[in-house]
């Protein structure tokens, strides 16, 4: 439950941001978190080692992370992590150019969000 909520509001600071084109987010339930489309870009051993809960694992250095994520739709809201937040923002910038719509990084990545 603590992580649940440290990550509600991490996802609130996110949406804030101005450099994320993104629909501010001001509520999320518990039925609604876990229906969200959350993407750990990290590599399989960091995902084996500790992920956010309901996260699915598609390795930013696998040479088909587009095709990977071509089977989610384009509309959909897309949370992504990595450790930091660099792979995710890179992949976040990829799926933006490939005309994802609502594509959001998760600041401070995993590490941050064990922190809280």
């Amino acid at each position: 439950m603590k992580y649940y909520i440290s990550f509600l509001v991490l996802l609130s600071l996110l949406t804030s941001c101005t450099q994320i084109k993104t629909k501010s987010i001001t509520k999320v339930s518990q039925n609604e978190f876990n229906d969200v489309i959350l993407i750990d870009v990290r590599s399989p051993d960091e995902f084996a080692a500790g992920h956010i809960k309901n996260a699915r694992n598609i390795n930013w250095f696998d040479a088909d992370f587009a095709k990977q994520m071509s089977t989610i739709d384009k509309k959909e809201t897309i949370y992504l992590y990595c450790k930091k937040g660099g792979r995710s923002a890179k992949a976040a910038a990829l799926l933006d150019s490939l005309g994802y719509q609502k594509v959001v990084n998760l600041e401070g990545g995993y590490d941050a969000f064990i922190q809280k």
